[in-house]
């Protein structure tokens, strides 16, 4: 991994981004010291959908106006707990 400081950097951007694209990783240097690493892109995989299905199971009142209001009523009584920071 070549290092490089911030001018020659800015200098020669264009020729590094092809040393990045064909898998080279550069570090770039202020005053010998490391601060930013130029590295290949790599595209993030399209989620599919349905991906937990039938992998999570949830109660069938789940968002019921009952549950909700339990969340809510334990959420603010810890918050009224807790003291201030």
């Amino acid at each position: 991994m070549e290092q490089v400081n911030i001018h020659d950097a800015k200098t020669h951007l264009s020729r590094l981004i092809e040393r990045v694209e064909a898998g080279e990783e550069i570090v770039i240097a202020r005053n010998g010291t490391p601060v930013a690493r130029l590295v290949p892109y790599v595209a993030s995989k399209q989620r599919q959908l349905g991906g937990w299905e039938g992998k999570v199971w949830l109660a069938p009142d789940w968002d019921s106006a009952e549950a909700n209001e339990e969340i809510w009523r334990e959420f603010w009584e810890k918050i009224e707990r807790e003291p201030e920071r």
